[in-house]
């Protein structure tokens, strides 16, 4: 602590500062502190005798009132031109490089956490082909590791009320058909064919934000459509096993998440909850909208016999495919929304076009799913649209 205090030679010698009251001036000009009352029991030690220069004190403790004579506050007197520089030893951590590590960090994870999921999930529907329980699995498993995360206090138990769950209702009842409609289109047809078609999301969200919000985008936006249409067009025409079914579930799905996007946005502000806990809670809601439909749909006798069924040609393993794609597929959204609590949406949505590459490239190689040159260059036309509508969008 620093403060300037003018004097004058004649009221100001060697005496002046022996062992009685020194009354200080009230500083002027200065934004520090000001150093009043300095008392008798005080000591001054002056580091210069020149009358010619501005006289500066700095205390090294705080200006409290001694407890005692071993408590005392000690000030020092130097000139302004040797002033000491003050000891302070400032660690500035790189936060750059520490943030593109973070970032780079969540994107592998979420890449390998999605692909590890396509496969086995891919998998789990070739031998056991009741897309609504293998969806109700991903959510069930889901929600029971983050009530024992809560349990445990491994993670921090969220704040909800009555608001919060209304708020999230409508976007749970989105990522339900979204989750079920997808899962439905990969019991269908190829996972590399499901998430060609998903690359399309951005058309519905220009088409439902301008005709249902009236929104309006600049030009650009509109034209990286075009791409986008016309190469899940190609692709959708030109692929060996196209299925109806799996064509409109991979539609639906898109449709059902711009939807959820649009509730999110529009019920969740100024909701205070971390990422984590965000899709936890979304989970367990749509885990209770998604049984009773699911028992509906399919039904317990189907389940049963369609497991035994399945164990009887893949054994054990079959018991293991089920459990890691119910884990895999909330790990991997888990962290894809712990990722929008660090990056920004356009670096999110370059990610989830890199994301969808990963997926359709390695399904192509392990399932070796056949292939054309010009379904090839429809889905490439497809993700490159998609990568322009994120840049034209910011």
């Amino acid at each position: 602590m620093i403060s300037s205090v003018k004097y004058t030679p004649s009221s100001l010698n060697t005496s002046t500062f022996s062992c009685r009251k020194f009354p200080v001036q009230k500083p002027q000009l200065s934004t520090l502190p000001i150093i009043q009352n300095v008392k008798k029991n005080t000591y001054l030690n002056l580091l210069s005798s020149s009358n010619q220069k501005p006289l500066y004190l700095a205390c090294t403790n705080t200006f409290i009132k001694p407890r005692s004579r071993n408590n005392l506050t000690e000030c020092k007197a130097y000139e302004a031109d040797r002033s000491r520089s003050l000891d302070i030893n400032i660690d500035v951590s790189d936060e750059n490089s520490t943030q593109k590590f973070k970032i780079g960090l969540y994107f592998a994870t979420w890449w390998a956490l999605n692909v590890v999921f396509n496969i086995y999930n891919k998998k789990v529907l070739n031998a056991f082909p009741y897309p609504w329980l293998t969806s109700t699995l991903s959510l069930a498993a889901g929600s029971l590791i983050m009530l024992i995360s809560w349990a445990t206090r491994v993670a921090e138990v969220p704040k909800v009320n009555f608001d919060f769950l209304k708020a999230l209702f409508p976007v749970a009842v989105a990522h339900t058909i979204g989750h079920v409609a997808a899962t439905v289109s990969m019991s269908k047809v190829a996972v590399s064919f499901t998430h060609i078609i998903k690359s399309g999301e951005p058309a519905f969200s220009v088409l439902v934000s301008r005709f249902f919000l009236g929104e309006a985008f600049p030009m650009p936006v509109y034209l990286s459509l075009l791409p986008i249409i016309g190469g899940c067009a190609l692709s959708a025409l030109t692929e060996l096993n196209f299925n109806m079914i799996g064509f409109m579930g991979a539609m639906i799905s898109n449709l059902a998440f711009v939807f959820r996007n649009i509730f999110s946005k529009k019920g969740m502000k100024g909701m205070s909850v971390s990422g984590m806990n965000y899709y936890a809670c979304l989970s367990i809601l749509s885990l209770l909208i998604l049984t009773p439909f699911a028992i509906a749909v399919e039904g317990p006798k189907l389940w049963a016999a369609g497991w035994q069924t399945a164990v009887s040609q893949i054994g054990p393993n079959f018991v293991w495919w089920v459990v890691a794609q119910s884990v895999f597929y909330h790990l991997y959204n888990q962290v894809s929304y712990m990722s929008l609590d660090q990056i920004s949406p356009l670096t999110f949505s370059i990610g989830n076009t890199m994301k969808r590459i990963s997926v359709i490239v390695t399904s192509i190689l392990i399932f070796h799913t056949p292939l054309k040159p010009v379904n090839a260059l429809g889905a490439a036309i497809a993700i490159l649209g998609t990568f322009l509508y994120s840049q034209a969008k910011q």
